[in-house]
């Protein structure tokens, strides 16, 4: 983790009936592994197949099919750990977690649940007012995900799609260091950037392919400075878990519900019982699923048809070697290297694709106006388009830089440049062809535009008057001689010529 000076938020505070009460909150995120092959078959990964169309033998539980792991998930899971600067284990092992669902074929599930591929991690979650939470990792183990029931294709029946059995998880597990719902939802988006990054996973909410169960509980001012004393739970409330969470919205809006549910079961004097809960958006409440199961209830034992998966340290370092430069480290050389602001290196390494198009733009430019014209210019006419994504710009990073290079050489002005932009955004056009074929090149020549301003001075006695005695006015001069000179006159050299010639 990179040494970044920070400063803690305050954890939210609720104010109940007749207490004031903090949320303590911890999340176990399921990333799906971004594989081609499932975990432990080779049957696709894909996204919108027919229903039951990618599905192996060994996926549908079918008798005599053994698990063969997918080499290409276990990198991946180690090359997460790695992001997240956590320890790498080499030795794990996967173990059956035994329940029975429709969409469950096999009976079990093959988790990690005594020895995961990756141990403990930290990751630093910037909330953009200045704070940052430390939030630790507690582990993260492979896993496989289950089918699918459909319940809205007939009204007397339930379908199942097996399409997703099988498919890799990662599940990330954090400490309960979390203490706010937009602390919870800034963590996920951290997770999601980083994997982003790293290529491990899509992080698409959308398709479930980034799902978070959030762990909920609350506790009296100063409880929580106990525990983290003694790390010992009693001092925090009991838990409630709110399942497949795929939204940030909904992750924040059910974090508020369920803390205030707790809260007004403790003021009436009624116990919160552990156990799992589903969020209805709909109805902005939770409600209960189950009763929140232990270890031993799955009756976990280690899977007899896998070996322990060993992975040697010289592999793990020849991962470590290939990882590419993470957002934390690469905000800090935007700031560094291009003199930008906090916020605008935030916002352009919020996506490693918006980050590689504004260093293309940024190169052998000003960093500071390459990045106003990524940010502003083309991120707000993406957005205006339909929110498009940087993949579908119009205007390539290549052909922005050059409008920038332009404004650079004040061969055009940053009036011009903006009609410049849109025409090489609309119409597919090369800047520098489009500034010569149009004749939009600014005018330097500080003979035409002294000119200029002569004709204008000398037109309006009475304004020349009102700018003497307000200096203020002389504004107006400069906008009349750029009207004049249809906007490509150099406005410092008007600015610098109208305060000469008015005597300011």
């Amino acid at each position: 983790m990179l040494d970044l000076e920070y400063t803690a938020p305050a954890p939210k505070v609720i104010a109940g009936a007749k207490h004031d009460w903090e949320l303590v909150i911890g999340l176990e995120v399921h990333a799906q592994v971004a594989t081609s092959a499932k975990l432990f078959s080779g049957a696709s990964t894909l996204f919108g197949a027919e229903p039951n169309s990618n599905v192996a033998f060994v996926d549908a539980g079918m008798p005599g099919m053994l698990p063969v792991i997918n080499e290409g998930c276990v990198a991946q899971a180690v090359r997460t750990g790695l992001g997240l600067k956590a320890q790498i284990n080499l030795f794990s092992a996967f173990d059956r977690k035994n329940y029975f669902y429709p969409d469950l074929p096999q009976g079990y599930q093959i988790s990690q649940l005594y020895h995961p591929i990756v141990g403990e991690g930290e990751v630093l979650v910037e909330l953009g007012d200045g704070t940052a939470r430390r939030v630790r990792i507690e582990r993260i183990h492979l896993e496989q995900d289950a089918g699918k029931s459909i319940h809205d294709m007939d009204p007397n029946m339930s379908f199942v799609d097996l399409n997703r059995t099988g498919v890799a998880l990662m599940e990330i597990v954090s400490r309960p260091d979390i203490r706010g719902p937009e602390e919870a939802a800034a963590y996920v988006a951290k997770l999601r950037q980083i994997m982003r990054y790293l290529g491990t996973c899509d992080g698409n909410m959308q398709n479930g392919n980034l799902r978070a169960d959030v762990n909920v509980s609350i506790c009296r001012p100063g409880d929580y400075e106990k525990y983290q004393e003694t790390q010992d739970f009693s001092h925090l409330g009991t838990r409630c878990e709110i399942k497949n969470m795929n939204s940030m919205r909904f992750i924040q809006m059910a974090i508020e519900v369920e803390a205030r549910r707790q809260i007004a079961l403790v003021e009436d004097g009624k116990e919160v019982v552990q156990e799992t809960r589903l969020y209805d958006a709909d109805k902005n409440e939770t409600r209960s699923m189950r009763s929140k199961e232990e270890a031993h209830d799955y009756r976990y034992f280690p899977d007899p048809d896998l070996l322990p998966l060993e992975i040697e340290q010289a592999w793990v370092d020849d991962i470590a070697a290939s990882l590419p430069e993470l957002p934390d480290a690469k905000k800090a050389r935007f700031i560094s290297e291009f003199g930008l602001s906090d916020y605008d290196a935030s916002v352009l390494t919020a996506d490693v694709a918006n980050a590689a198009y504004f260093e293309e733009v940024a190169a052998g430019n000003d960093g500071k106006l390459a990045a106003n014209w990524v940010i502003n210019e083309l991120f707000g006419r993406l957005k205006k388009d339909g929110d498009k994504g940087i993949a579908d710009s119009p205007i390539s990073a290549a052909r922005l830089g050059q409008i920038v290079s332009l404004i650079k050489a004040e061969t055009i002005s940053g009036k011009i440049a903006k009609d410049v932009f849109d025409i090489a955004y609309t119409q597919d056009r090369d800047p520098e062809e489009v500034v010569e074929t149009e004749g939009m090149k600014q005018v330097t020549d500080t003979g035409a535009i002294e000119a200029a301003v002569d004709e204008i001075i000398a037109a309006n006695p009475a304004q020349v008057e009102k700018a003497k005695q307000n200096p203020k006015l002389a504004g107006w001069f400069v906008g009349q001689v750029m009207k004049a000179t249809g906007g490509k006159a150099n406005p410092a050299a008007v600015n610098t010529l109208v305060a000469a010639k008015l005597g300011l």
